[in-house]
This record gives C-alpha cells, structure tokens and sequence, in this order.
C-alpha cells in the first residue's frame, strides 16, 4: 500500500531525499578538492601563493551550491 503525504517536507524525508542530499554532499567535497588541486598546480606553476587555489576553492563551493539551490526549486515547482 502506498502512502500519499500531506505535505511537501515528508515526501523528501524519504529514502530518495535522503540519498539525493548526500550526492550532493558528495558532489561538493569531490569538486572542492579537484578544484583546490588544480588551483595548487596553476600557483606552483606561476608562483603565485595560495591565489589560484582558494579561488577555485571559492569557485567549486560557489558553483555547487547555485547547482544545489536551482535542483531544489525544481523540486519545489515539481511539488
């Protein structure tokens, strides 16, 4: 028998919510550490100090968090 929620918060306290929020999670720190090591790369390579790595750091954190937000008003149109 399948169940039919009332409101928007217990369809996403489900299984399916949980699992998307920790992809997410998982998105985030995977793009955070490819981002600050490519940011390192570019400073060893022109001597820059710690510029281009915590700018990129800011980047990926940046970027993943819009991506966050724009999939989750999706899903509050959706709903």
């Amino acid at each position: 028998m399948r169940t039919i929620h009332s409101t928007p918060y217990e369809k996403y306290a489900t299984f399916g919510g949980i699992l998307m929020l920790s992809a997410w999670g998982f998105a985030m720190v995977i793009a955070s550490f490819l981002f600050l090591y490519v940011g390192h790369l570019l400073d060893t390579l022109f001597g820059t100090a710690p510029n281009f790595m915590l700018g990129f750091f800011l980047l990926a954190v940046f970027l993943c968090v819009m991506r966050f937000y724009q999939e989750a008003w999706k899903k509050r149109k959706d709903v």
